[in-house]
């Protein structure tokens, strides 16, 4: 009897161990990379703690959780070295040796490269929506009835189109 107690106990810890880890996974799915978070109205925020330190190094807001996301490897990258745990691994790009670096250099490092993957990807998403529009009002004009009781108006020819 004392054999099945410890053994029910140990498969009950299993199976609250992996409900833990399940809901943590669940938790991480609204939070798309590492070191970012979402503010209340939309922005996103990048931040990292110094090592062996309570303060925190604060990389900047953008628009764009990728952005956020480029800042927050840059600093880590420069902080903890090739070996950290990056959201982009084949896109850090290293400009000279790792050398003790201060917190105000990280973070200008840092927030350089995220307003710059912030400009792009802003002017992506304006470019995609201004190509979405363009053919939706295109499928729109060509979508519309024509009116076969009307005779045809020589302006609005279809050379003209």
């Amino acid at each position: 009897m004392e054999g099945e107690c410890c053994t029910s106990t140990s498969t009950r810890n299993a199976e609250n161990k992996r409900k833990s880890r399940e809901q943590h996974h669940h938790q991480q799915q609204g939070k798309p990379y590492r070191g970012i978070r979402m503010r209340k109205w939309g922005k996103w925020v990048a931040e990292i703690r110094e090592p062996n330190k309570r303060s925190r190094i604060w990389l900047g807001s953008y628009t764009t959780p990728i952005a956020a996301a480029r800042a927050y490897d840059t600093a880590v990258f420069y902080l903890r070295g090739p070996s950290a745990r990056l959201n982009f691994p084949e896109l850090i790009f290293q400009d000279g040796d790792l050398r003790d670096m201060s917190a105000a250099s990280i973070r200008k490092k840092a927030t350089e490269v995220g307003a710059r993957v912030d400009a792009l990807e802003v002017a992506l998403h304006a470019s995609e929506s201004e190509s979405n529009s363009n053919s939706n009002s295109n499928s729109a004009r060509l979508s519309e009835k024509p009116d076969l009781n009307k005779y045809p108006n020589p302006e609005s020819s279809d050379e003209d189109q």
